[in-house]
């Protein structure tokens, strides 16, 4: 593990506060570490989430930040009350950014309209926080980027994350402000993600897990850790013919970039 260590990763995205680490979520957070992942961030999902995810980070609070956001995918009819829920905390306690919000049009095309109206209200909170935004745009990059581009100030900054997109939509949304999460996808044989990153600056990259989901080959199917980061950043440092060392750098050093309010300095775990 000491050539792992000498890697620094990030891991821009990982819900590690969910059920499916209960049994074992501090042998996988040293785990993480053990494979050179300097800081992982948790992106929140509902008001149903907050207390394990804010639980976890004083856990970990060298290692682990969270965010507060509502999720698309949780945008239903009491969007207004978990909206209000959200920006109550945002008045109590910091956070790294705002997310995970966006539009997910994927499960549900029926709320648009009210995921576009809590999507464009969160945009409004990040702004007023001077926070980064993490945005969910499951079949929705058009749609995100036209907002975003209705939306763009100087304050306007963040990740698309699970970017799956062309690489004209990563030019449109590097020029909006956004860095691109590159997470498992990349490494699936037939998603077509690997060539597209093949032809993107690693300066517009960070990358992540989306833990439990959406785990590399040849983990695919099984649930996702944060230590798989390592597996991403390996496929990238691949598909661009550069080596490892390289990409933990530029990729770390651009989630300093997005997530600058917080502390980067940091003690291993014993």
């Amino acid at each position: 593990m000491k050539d792992a260590l000498k890697i620094s990763l990030v891991d821009t995205h990982s819900h590690l506060y969910l059920k499916e680490f209960d049994g074992d979520r501090s042998e996988m957070v040293q785990r993480a570490l053990e494979a050179g992942v300097e800081k992982i961030f948790l992106p929140n999902i509902d008001s149903s989430v907050v207390n394990e995810m804010l639980a976890l980070e004083a856990a970990y609070p060298s290692h682990v930040h969270a965010m507060m956001g509502l999720h698309p995918c949780s945008v239903k009819d009491n969007y207004q009350e978990e909206l209000g829920i959200v920006e109550d905390w945002l008045g109590k306690r910091p956070f790294c950014a705002i997310g995970e919000i966006g539009i997910d049009l994927y499960w549900d095309k029926t709320t648009l309209d009210i995921q576009i109206e809590a999507f464009r209200f969160q945009i409004a909170l990040a702004k007023k926080h001077n926070l980064p935004i993490v945005i969910h745009s499951r079949e929705s990059t058009e749609l995100i980027l036209d907002i975003l581009g209705d939306e763009k100030d100087e304050r306007l900054r963040g990740i698309l994350h699970c970017f799956t997109g062309s690489v004209e939509q990563a030019g449109q949304a590097f020029a909006l402000g956004f860095y691109l999460g590159i997470g498992g996808v990349v490494t699936y044989k037939n998603a077509g993600l690997d060539m597209v990153v093949s032809q993107l600056p690693l300066e517009w990259l960070v990358l992540e897990t989306d833990a439990p989901y959406l785990s590399p080959v040849p983990f695919r199917g099984k649930r996702n850790e944060s230590a798989y980061v390592r597996l991403v950043a390996e496929k990238v440092a691949a598909v661009k013919s550069i080596d490892l060392e390289t990409v933990g750098r530029v990729t770390t050093a651009n989630a300093k970039n997005i997530f600058e309010k917080i502390t980067w300095a940091y003690t291993t775990l014993s």
